[in-house]
This record gives C-alpha cells, structure tokens and sequence, in this order.
C-alpha cells in the first residue's frame, strides 16, 4: 500500500505548519512575474509567483496578491492589472518589486498598455487584464481576470525555485 501514513478524519486533520508549507512548496519550480496597476495617478507592482492560466474560451488567467500590499487594494479598486513575465536577466527587478518600498518604477522603463497600467519593458511577455471576479484565499486576494491583450518576445525566463532566482535549461540538452 505504498506510504505509512495515519488516516485521520478531516474534521479533526491539523493543517501543515507554515514553515513545512513554505519550504515544501518551494520545490515547485516557477516563473516570476511583475503585477501591475495604475489607480488614482499611481502606479503600483508587485513581484509574483502566483499567476496560472485559466480558461481558452474566454482567455482568462489568475494571479494571486497578499491582501497587505498596496498594489492588491490598487487591483481591487481599478479593476485591471498588467502581468509582466521575467526574461532570465532581470532577477534585479524581480527583488526590487518584492520589497515592500514606495517608488518600485524609478529607473524602471516601461509603458502604458491598452487599459493604461504599466507594462515593463524588456521582459519576456505581458498580459493586460480585467479584473471578473475576486475571491479570498487566507492572505491573498486571487484575481479572475479576461485577458484583452498579450505579447511575447524571444528571450529566456526567470525561474524561481526554493528561494532562489536562476535560469530554464531544455532537459536533454
């Protein structure tokens, strides 16, 4: 029968520990994005891991933001968000828009997509969304969201596997 493990009855299991959670989750291997907005005059980002597709037929995707920040409560009010994919040479970025500072844009180059939020320049894709539905999952706020426009260049990711940022090799190569 394969493991050794206690059943239990699901209303008495105790969830795992948040130290067990964070580092077993961190084997999962991902790309990084760049959430952004604009609202009020103010542009507003975040570093993410927690994006995924959705749905084909309508296009649609999902990203994941800790309701503390100021760009999830910019999302929520704004209603649309911008989803920037990391190229493999822009770990920098990716750490300045993980901490918690005011100005994350100075020194960034970007422009303003379709429905005017922020899109980083030189990255390997973006997505520019709006925002269908929102839902609460413990921490963070998860976003349903049509995308309305997309575009990809030739350039390698940025991965992001047990805390570190590196590089995407093909298996067999």
């Amino acid at each position: 029968m394969g493991t050794n493990r206690t059943e239990m009855n699901p209303s008495s299991e105790q969830l795992v520990d948040r130290d067990t959670f964070r580092n077993i989750v961190g084997h999962f291997t991902s790309g990084v994005t760049i959430i952004t907005t604009r609202q009020d005059e103010t542009n507003w980002g975040i570093t993410a891991s927690a994006f995924s597709s959705v749905s084909l037929d309508p296009p649609m995707v999902l990203v994941c933001v800790n309701q503390n920040t100021g760009t999830c409560h910019a999302i929520s009010k704004a209603k649309k968000f911008g989803v920037n994919i990391l190229q493999e040479k822009q770990g920098d970025l990716a750490r300045k828009f993980a901490q918690p500072q005011t100005d994350k844009f100075q020194g960034t180059d970007i422009e303003y997509g379709e429905l005017g939020v922020p899109l980083i320049l030189d990255v390997l894709a973006h997505f520019e969304c709006r925002v269908v539905e929102e839902v609460t999952g413990g921490t963070h706020s998860v976003f349903l969201a049509e995308v309305q426009s997309a575009v990809a260049y030739e350039k390698k990711p940025l991965t992001y596997y047990r805390g570190k940022f590196g590089r995407f090799d093909e298996a067999g190569k």
